[in-house]
């Protein structure tokens, strides 16, 4: 019986319908939250406390990572570092840590992608204030975004015909969470944004989150809803590019139609199983636990 515990938060839905597709193949369940583990150097073992007993997890043969934290923060990065040392002692982890690391961070993120040449938003990055006021002015509206998020937390919009006191409080207000800005151009959308499916590093389908609200964004904390969605060959083949840049086991990447062509947003450090199964009808944890089990 291998032995394969899924990492993520206890009692959300995509971690425990993953933790059932693994128990249903090998008749072991462990959900682990990564609060609760602890490193110790001097006998080199990375331990989860869970009920009264401690289970060592580099004696496991996998772990599969579905949320590493609620939130993203510089703390994520730190979780993901201790499970490096399960890594190093032949426990097979899905995605590796190295690789969701350059994906937790929006800049990190971005910055490859950009230099391999895809189609994203402009975007300005910068710490300097003045630099920020002239960036809404040129962009006319400005998506100020937080390096560590998702589903659109801590994202707000400064527009350049607001008063010019008016724009340098809300920059410095931001400033005051977020030293370094993160500062895209604010993109029309089509009432929709697109989510491509990968498994292994294969195509599996596209989903769309399409705004039903009047919202900016159109994830589905803001009130969107998945739906299926026939995306160009052009498009897939800009988010297969995307997502050969970090050889993830199971990724989405999110990409918008606009009037000038298709752009990359970002490659999902986790993916999202729920928008597979709505929006296309796919059971990503089954075919998850599937392909960790092949590789296992």
């Amino acid at each position: 019986m291998k032995k394969i515990g899924v990492i993520g938060i206890p009692g959300k839905w995509s971690t425990e319908t993953l933790a059932d597709a693994i128990e249903k193949q090998t008749g072991f369940r462990l959900v682990i939250d990564m609060s609760k583990v602890s490193l110790d150097l001097s006998s080199n073992t990375l331990n989860y406390l869970e009920a009264g007993r401690k289970i060592n997890l580099c004696d496991l043969d996998g772990l599969i990572i579905k949320k590493i934290s609620a939130e993203y923060n510089p703390n994520t990065l730190d979780r993901l570092e201790l499970l490096l040392i399960a890594q190093s002692q032949g426990v097979k982890i899905f995605s590796s840590p190295e690789k969701i690391m350059r994906l937790i961070d929006r800049l990190s993120c971005t910055v490859i992608l950009r230099k391999a040449g895809l189609p994203m938003p402009d975007t300005v990055v910068t710490e300097d204030i003045n630099e920020a006021i002239a960036t809404v002015k040129n962009f006319s509206s400005a998506v100020f975004k937080p390096l560590f998020s998702t589903k659109a937390r801590g994202m707000i919009i400064i527009d350049a015909d607001s008063p010019d006191t008016q724009i340098k409080k809300e920059i410095e207000q931001f400033q005051s969470e977020h030293q370094m800005m993160y500062i895209q151009k604010k993109i029309n959308l089509p009432g929709q944004d697109l989510g491509l499916v990968f498994l292994g590093g294969q195509y599996l389908g596209t989903y769309a989150r399409v705004n039903q609200s009047g919202t900016w964004n159109t994830t589905i904390n803001s009130g969107g809803r998945y739906a299926q969605f026939s995306p160009s060959e052009e498009i897939i083949s800009i988010a297969q590019q995307a997502q050969d840049l970090f050889s993830m086991d199971f990724t989405t990447v999110d990409i918008a139609e606009t009037d000038e062509g298709p752009i990359v947003f970002e490659v999902s450090a986790f993916g999202g199983f729920q928008g597979a199964l709505d929006g296309i009808g796919i059971k990503a944890a089954q075919l998850y636990a599937e392909y960790v089990l092949n590789k296992i």
